[in-house]
């Protein structure tokens, strides 16, 4: 069984027991959140498609840790004019573990 659940604006493919990193969540470690914005969920061959979420179902999960991610260079520069730009940029990520999905 697998659900496509919307997660902080962005769509993932879970299944249960699955580790997934997010986008930061305002929650700590350890902590159960539920997500009710389900997608699609299928089980033995049967889709059921949401318009646009599915009423009812939700997926738990918990939180295993924050991270952040690899440093990401962004250069910017205009040949022959002098001109460099250097800026980094680290994306803070929330690791997470399905637990459970309810169609």
């Amino acid at each position: 069984m697998y659900a496509i659940v919307e997660i902080a604006g962005q769509q993932f493919k879970v299944a249960k027991d699955q580790q997934i990193f997010v986008h930061r969540l305002e929650a700590k470690e350890g902590d159960k959140v539920d997500f009710s914005s389900v997608l699609l969920t299928e089980k033995d061959g049967k889709v059921n498609v949401g318009a646009p979420a599915i009423d009812g179902a939700k997926v738990s999960a918990s939180v295993v840790r924050h991270v952040k991610g690899d440093k990401v260079i962004v250069f910017h520069k205009k040949r022959r004019k002098g001109y460099e730009k250097k800026n980094g940029h680290r994306q803070s990520f929330t690791e997470i573990k399905i637990t459970d999905i309810k169609a």
